[in-house]
């Protein structure tokens, strides 16, 4: 992250949460940040900026600005917790996703401005082999990475693809629900954390009892959840859920590594049988800083996939995506170089996002001699560090 930059705004103080978000709006700003003692901060461009002149707020300032958006359950949620997480939709402005919580003894609030409508694979830069995801009959898809790398988003396209081309019974299972969706094609019900349903784990079975083709849990956070949502898999529905982890192999990783030691071999057959993709993506800044596009690994489970998790031999499994290019798979590292090549992101931006920069160094370089092509001098100098 960058220093901040301040924008040159007259002396003010903001002292709604509407007028907050229509300011967040105007500044093209992705997330609004409000901490104690200091005035908003706004995230433009990936950098966070200050609002120049304007007041730093207290703490109390702070509770009572996100009061006026907490419903009581979740004033009740923030209290027990200390944290919440939910959304709002503002007439006129758009639908904020708004995260709440304590920090040394002050509540700090991140807003994060959801995108208008729900976009499309094309629309989002996500390779077209992920296309064929809402059209699978059952199995368990996983879309992971840390927080703010959009897996929401892409969760939200697949199930309007599905909302609009299938007659389909979607449950969705969500903390907090940030894409609306309407009924189409198919039947699509929408239960959200704390308001409509006090866990993942009890969501989901309930969802099981209520027919329906579509599963999709927002995060699987612990290990009851994991264990229904595979069983869910297993038992003909398509189940889409998040991980927070690095890329397809770790995810491997930790969904095993969570189930006890004398579990994990039988979870390992489950998967085997069940498990028909992972992606992995990130959002990185653009050539020109304007914008982030998504960086994706994809895992599809082929047999020889499926074979090596059946048997453990998860370190072989990234060499088999490498060469899965037939099949739709793409690594990380190869995903960053096809960016580069197609001039979106910079070398820098590439390295910085790779897991073994000298393996993308050697990659890079061996690509512009094979396509005759030079290296920049910003290049060179990246490659000689």
């Amino acid at each position: 992250m960058g220093a901040c930059v301040e924008i040159p705004i007259p002396g003010i103080k903001i002292d709604n949460m509407t007028a907050l978000f229509e300011q967040t709006l105007r500044l093209e700003a992705s997330d609004l940040h409000l901490t104690a003692n200091m005035p908003p901060m706004y995230r433009i461009k990936g950098k966070i900026q200050a609002l120049k002149d304007h007041v730093a707020y207290t703490s109390l300032d702070i509770k009572n600005l996100i009061d006026e958006i907490l419903t009581d359950r979740y004033r009740q949620v923030l209290e027990s917790r200390r944290s919440v997480d939910f959304a709002v939709s503002i007439n006129d402005v758009g639908r904020f996703r708004i995260a709440a919580y304590y920090q040394r003894g002050s509540l700090s609030v991140v807003c994060r401005l959801l995108a208008a409508g729900i976009p499309t694979f094309s629309s989002l830069g996500l390779p077209k082999s992920l296309s064929k995801l809402p059209y699978l009959r059952d199995g368990l898809i996983l879309v992971t990475g840390v927080t703010g790398s959009g897996k929401s988003t892409t969760l939200a396209t697949i199930i309007h693809e599905i909302n609009s081309t299938l007659a389909h019974n979607i449950i969705t299972i969500e903390d907090p629900i940030e894409y609306v969706h309407q009924n189409n094609k198919s039947i699509i019900n929408q239960r959200e954390l704390y308001s409509d349903v006090p866990s993942f784990s009890e969501a989901l079975r309930d969802a099981l009892r209520a027919d329906p083709d579509v599963i999709l849990v927002g995060e699987m956070r612990d290990l009851e959840t994991m264990s229904t949502a595979i069983m869910a898999a297993e038992t003909g529905h398509l189940v889409f859920s998040t991980l927070h982890s690095r890329d397809c192999v770790s995810t491997l990783n930790r969904l095993v590594g969570a189930f006890p030691a004398g579990e994990q071999s039988q979870i390992r057959q489950q998967l085997a049988s069940t498990l028909k993709a992972v992606i992995s993506q990130r959002l990185l800044p653009d050539v020109s800083n304007t914008r982030r596009l998504p960086a994706v690994e994809i895992m599809f489970s082929t047999p020889g996939i499926s074979n090596l998790i059946r048997q453990g031999k998860d370190d072989m499994i990234y060499s088999t995506i490498e060469t899965g290019v037939q099949e739709g798979m793409i690594t990380m590292e190869q995903c960053l170089i096809k960016l580069v090549k197609d001039g979106k992101i910079t070398v820098e931006t590439a390295l910085l996002a790779a897991k073994n920069k000298n393996l993308m160094k050697q990659r890079l370089l061996l690509d512009s001699k094979n396509e005759t092509a030079t290296l920049t001098v910003k290049k060179k100098k990246w490659f000689n560090r």
